[in-house]
């Protein structure tokens, strides 16, 4: 449970930080026609920053897509090595979200 927490939060970090190296990108374009050395450098690194977040985002991006695949093989490998535990394990699952639903 809590993998798929972790999961789910680096979903969102991904798409967040996509946001921001979106907007960062559109911020240089707009930024494109206005002159001067400090302005200059400051677009210079600016561009090394957002070029080191794209890495970062496409390594962590591989890491949240390698770790939901290997949790899905181990419920594969579980539902195809205990398939009565798995039909229980839902059921009770099914049951416990019956209830609570039941209630309100």
């Amino acid at each position: 449970m809590s993998e798929q927490i972790a999961s789910a939060n680096k979903e969102k970090l991904v798409s967040d930080l996509k946001v921001v190296i979106a907007d960062t990108e559109e911020l240089l374009r707009e930024t494109a026609g206005v002159a001067g050395e400090k302005v200059g450098h400051l677009r210079e690194r600016l561009r090394e920053r957002l070029r080191d977040a794209k890495e970062r985002v496409i390594d962590l991006e591989h890491a949240v897509i390698d770790k939901t695949k290997a949790a899905a093989r181990a419920t594969d490998d579980f539902v195809h090595d205990e398939p009565w535990k798995a039909v229980g394990i839902a059921a009770a699952l099914g049951l416990t979200l019956g209830v609570l639903i039941g209630r309100r």
